[in-house]
């Protein structure tokens, strides 16, 4: 058995964790061994590596907060799930191994037949596109979302689950080398962000109002959603790839009503019921095994090739996520 383990932070992510043999414990009643088919590498987990992350695990920890895996053994008095079972990662760090210790209570089965790398990836970003379209804005088919960062992985599962709720989507980049991807993604409307933003975002949808805006750059570019939003609008916050505070103007607060809220997914986990957990990644489950919900995969990386994994995550430009496959191809 391997995880991949880091003792210290630093500033160069990939420098400060390696792979490293580990023995499992005996199980406890109630406990079972699951087998680590696919975990994703998140923003959120390089950011934890360099210590910038708004939660941080005591160290020595393990990497990666989310995947999916299969039961291989059962403490006693354990009768669900049951071995051979596929089931969601808890989230409690430490995805990056080919085995995981955890309680059998409140483990999330999954469907056995779906693809490994899309269920692996349905912790933390489906649910975070689900909830910011869902949890702020009472919105209706035929209403219009914008959303930077559009070519994230957020992005792209916004896209998806705003067609089949038959939402329109403006979707906002910050180059024009990633405009193609995100019409490949099914995006109705693309456009590179820029100070004229608002006066385009009015002419592609005619002077309709928007509701909803979703934020993950932050500095300026808070500003040029907030201009495109319609009066009274909700512009919800969830990141800061641009390095910067939100940036907006008292002018978007005070004469056209603009809200600015936060999203951050492990408040939502600590706040929301088990029976509101299990609708969410209820649905979410069914859309990816139904093939109506996907993302795309750069590159797989096995345990031993944690170092280049995680650099190729912290890269600039990706055209889709990076994945560890701890125990081999799947």
């Amino acid at each position: 058995m391997k995880k991949a383990q880091y003792a210290q932070r630093g500033p160069v992510p990939q420098d400060v964790i390696e792979a490293v043999e580990f023995e499992a414990p005996p199980l406890n009643a109630g406990q079972v061994l699951i087998e680590v088919l696919a975990s994703p590498i998140n923003p959120s987990d390089v950011l934890t590596l360099t210590g910038e992350y708004g939660l941080l695990p005591p160290l020595p920890a393990v990497g990666g907060n989310e995947g999916v895996g299969r039961i291989a053994a059962v403490g006693p008095v354990v009768s669900h799930p049951q071995v051979g079972q596929t089931v969601l990662l808890p989230i409690q760090g430490g995805s990056w191994a080919t085995h995981m210790v955890a309680s059998a209570k409140g483990l999330v089965p999954l469907p056995d037949g779906a693809d490994p790398k899309q269920l692996a990836m349905i912790t933390i970003n489906p649910p975070t596109a689900l909830l910011m379209l869902s949890e702020f804005v009472d919105l209706q088919p035929g209403d219009w979302v914008i959303q930077n960062a559009a070519n994230s992985a957020v992005g792209s599962y916004l896209i998806q689950l705003a067609k089949l709720r038959g939402l329109r989507t403006i979707n906002v980049v910050r180059r024009e080398s990633a405009v193609e991807a995100v019409r490949a993604a099914g995006a109705e409307v693309v456009l590179v962000d820029g100070d004229d933003l608002a006066k385009r975002v009015r002419e592609v949808t005619q002077k309709a109002p928007i509701r909803l805006g979703i934020d993950a750059v932050g500095g300026v570019a808070t500003q040029h959603l907030a201009q495109s939003l319609g009066e009274g609008g909700v512009l919800v916050n969830y990141g800061a790839m641009s390095g910067e505070a939100c940036s907006i103007s008292p002018a978007s607060f005070v004469f056209r009503d603009v809200t600015l809220r936060g999203f951050w997914l492990s408040r939502w986990f600590q706040a929301a019921t088990p029976q509101r957990r299990a609708e969410v990644f209820g649905e979410i489950g069914r859309l990816v095994a139904s093939g109506q919900l996907t993302a795309r995969v750069q590159a797989t990386y096995g345990l031993d090739q944690i170092k280049q994994a995680v650099a190729a995550a912290a890269a600039g430009e990706r055209d889709g996520k990076i994945l560890i496959l701890p125990n081999g191809p799947v």
